[in-house]
């Protein structure tokens, strides 16, 4: 019988070398980089808030919308550059860049024992992370490391002990990338068993700053102050208590450090782990794996791309990371993480794909805590959003940005290539997950009902023109980040803002059925053009006629229908979704973006593919994306920092697997080639009920659903399997489930005919 045990952390049997190898923990707001040298002992500390005032916070969304119509009677009259002329001249503006805080390193007092550099470290060295507690720990020779971020109490907690500890303890601003004006000043002070660290950063040019506090407390030895650090000699132990906080004005440091917690360090630890292990462990994976590979280092799993046991340990760390990366925001670009200042894309949040990527799993995949993220920062927005809806647009209502710092959520993305003020389908995205997340629990937030409603309210306004086929275009449209091979970049009629109009529009008449405008929404929506097939049989990306495609792209935007919005699909519409999968058939990998194959595995587990499936995870898994830390890059020879793949990955797997939607559940759609048999348990449903999955190399399976509420289902599997009679009633009749009722579902392989 394989083992079993649920995969619960990595190693490595040496420091980090590179800052992004460094193992992870965070709690949503703060996060903590630990390489794990025991003589130079590094920690790079990140806050979601850090973000470098570079201009671009005042900026608001130019006023365009006098200007529209004229761009608008001019694509419909077949002038294919002319949405180049809406919003020409204005430079591209990025976002505040997110960066780290500073560092702080333990590291042998002068005249004490130290490995040289390039030195072999000592006999029996070990760093780790633990999934479940998300403390970080590193061994050697005696001496051992311990960190994490606290949940509970919002700190970073740092413990070293070992023999007669003697060490010099600072803050270290000097990290890469840091701008050679920032304004740093350090301070040290003595206070009863132990001191306080204090690192003010000052941004040049602006009247924001932020400050870190560090209390240390030591077990035994003497403290003193050396230079702009402390040293500690003689310890037994010591505790590290790190905050940052981003101001304006004048921060008190003592006032910081006396609202630190005064508990020991495994007090702390029990405190957080009572919060974190919880979230981590309502879902997990387990595969038929080689329990030698099972206990392999990660980079030495990483080196074996075919190997169930490193699918099962990368769900495992990006569930961890996504966990640990959501809390007053969702993830960034980088996660919570960075040891550098010059993040690529400014280290933002990217709304036309990658965020909507990373936290796809966060409702099946039972992280509440990353779904109230993700509404923190969609709802703290949506005044700016309704600036440009009316600046740009005329329009009552919402419309999104394509990236935001966290901060403003006013379009200031202007670039001939890159169009992607023009977009107008970014709300409906983000407000998606928040829909699949009110499913699985049952509960619509009143804030939710507000902003479909808001959306709606724009698409009312802005879909006034018309088509010669009387129906609504759309109009200007764009398709992230694509174009026609024979027009411009912004057209007319995208696939995926005619879905997110029709979604939009179809969401809040039904969130709000007594609404007046309600009735008004349907019959909207039911004028919106119709999908275009092309002469190749795939769904067009551009329903306009004489649009030509652009098939080797890393988007795909135009599948947006099959993944997230269950629109299109094989059992409702089964030619649609045949020119669908046509059209994912056609798509390139362009650049290699690891978010473009995630996205692939994603629509083709829709699409019951699961072989391409296979083919988009192994692209990401055998293309040398994922450093020893366990996250990942943007692209292959782990080349630009990036979480898409790391967060990304537990979705893909989960829809491979279990796929459902209020009055639907598909058992085993697209199963990756490499998982002939494992166990997914804790996955949550939008019909209200959690389910556990066991499937075996026989081909047969089990699936056990733990209804929360009454509920009348569908249930599908993919064409090899078929459902025991005795599990659904008469063929072809709907499941009923009854809240607080478990039901039972045997899958077995389906015999041939004949």
């Amino acid at each position: 019988m394989t083992d079993r045990t649920p995969v619960g952390g990595t190693w490595e049997p040496r420091p980090a070398a590179r800052w992004e190898d460094a193992f992870l923990a965070g709690n949503g707001r703060h996060g903590a980089m630990v390489l794990g040298d025991p003589v130079d002992d590094r920690v790079v500390v990140n806050h979601h808030s850090l973000v470098r005032p570079n201009g671009s916070e005042n900026v608001r969304p130019p006023e365009l919308a006098d200007r529209l119509g004229r761009v608008q009677s001019a694509l419909l009259a077949g002038d294919t550059a002319a949405a180049e002329r809406f919003g020409e001249g204005r430079p591209l503006v990025w976002v505040q860049p997110f960066h780290p805080a500073f560092r702080t390193r333990i590291t042998p007092a002068p005249g004490t024992a130290s490995r040289a550099d390039g030195e072999p470290v000592p006999p029996g060295y070990r760093r780790s992370v633990d999934f479940a507690t998300g403390e970080v720990t590193a061994v050697s020779e005696g001496r051992r490391s311990r960190v994490f971020v606290s949940r509970a109490d919002d700190v970073v907690v740092q413990h070293v002990s070992g023999p007669g500890l003697t060490v010099d303890v600072a803050l270290d601003p000097a990290l890469p990338g840091a701008p050679p004006r920032l304004g740093v000043g350090r301070g040290a002070v003595l206070t009863p068993g132990g001191g306080r660290l204090t690192l003010r950063a000052a941004y040049p040019d602006s009247a924001l700053s932020y400050t870190g506090v560090s209390v240390l407390r030591v077990d035994g030895g003497r403290v003193s102050v050396a230079g702009e650090g402390l040293r500690v000699e003689g310890a037994r132990s010591l505790l590290l208590l790190t905050r940052v906080r981003r101001h304006t004005g004048e921060a008190d440091p003592a006032a910081e450090c006396a609202a630190l917690p005064a508990d020991g360090y495994e007090e702390l630890l029990e405190r957080h782990v009572a919060l974190h292990r919880p979230a981590f462990e309502r879902a997990r994976l387990t595969l038929d794996a080689d329990p030698a590979e099972r206990a392999l280092p990660g980079s030495a799993l990483l080196r074996l791309p075919d190997s169930p046991a490193l699918l099962e340990r990368l769900f495992a760390a990006g569930r961890y990371h996504l966990l640990s990366s959501s809390g007053m925001l969702p993830p960034r670009l980088t996660g919570l993480w960075t040891g550098d200042w010059d993040t690529a894309w400014s280290g933002a949040f990217t709304t036309n794909a990658n965020l909507n990527l990373q936290v796809a799993s966060a409702a099946a995949g039972a992280l509440p805590e990353v779904s109230e993220a993700h509404a923190a920062l969609v709802y703290g927005q949506l005044a700016d959003w309704r600036d440009n809806a009316r600046a740009v647009f005329g329009a009552r209502g919402v419309v999104a940005p394509s990236h935001t710092d966290g901060e403003s959520g006013h379009t200031r993305h202007y670039q001939r290539a890159y169009p992607l003020h023009l977009w107008t389908a970014g709300a409906d995205w983000l407000l998606e997950p928040l829909l699949a997340y009110a499913q699985t629990c049952g509960v619509t937030d009143p804030r939710l009902v507000g902003a479909l409603h808001e959306v709606a309210l724009f698409y009312e306004d802005f879909l006034s023109r018309t088509g010669p086929d009387g129906r609504v275009a759309i109009v200007p449209s764009y398709s992230p980040e694509n174009r026609p091979a024979n027009a411009s970049w912004g057209t007319v009629n995208a696939t995926m803002d005619i879905a997110a109009a029709r979604h939009a529009l179809l969401a809040s008449a039904e969130r709000s059925p007594t609404h007046p405008d309600s009735a008004r929404r349907r019959e909207l929506a039911g004028r919106l053009p119709e999908y275009r097939v092309n002469e190749d049989g795939a769904l067009a990306e551009w329903a306009w006629p004489g649009l030509a495609e652009t098939y080797d792209h890393r988007h795909l935007s135009h599948l947006y229908p099959v993944w997230p919005l269950d629109e299109i699909n094989p059992y409702d519409t089964p030619e649609l979704a045949a020119a669908a999968h046509r059209a994912l058939e056609l798509r390139g990998s362009e650049n290699d973006s690891a978010h473009g194959h995630l996205h692939q595995a994603l629509v083709a587990a829709r699409l019951r593919d699961g072989g391409r499936v296979s083919a988009a995870l192994r692209a990401v898994l055998a293309g040398d994306f994922f450093h020893d830390s366990l996250m990942s890059s943007h692209y292959p020879a782990r080349n630009v920092y990036n979480a898409d793949a790391a967060h990304a990955l537990p979705a893909a797997v989960i829809e491979s697997l279990v796929q459902s939607a209020p009055g639907r559940l598909v058992l085993l759609p697209a199963p990756p080639a490499n998982c002939p048999g494992g166990e997914l348990r804790g996955v949550r449903t939008r019909f209200g009920a959690s389910l556990d999955l066991r499937w075996r190399s026989d081909g047969s399976a089990t699936a056990v659903l733990h209804p929360t509420r009454d509920a009348r289902i569908d249930v599908r599997t993919s064409g090899h399997l078929t459902l025991a009679p005795a599990c659904a009633g008469p063929p072809g009749a709907p499941l009923e489930l009854t809240a607080g009722e478990d039901h039972v579902l045997e899958l077995r392989p389906r015999r041939p005919r004949g």
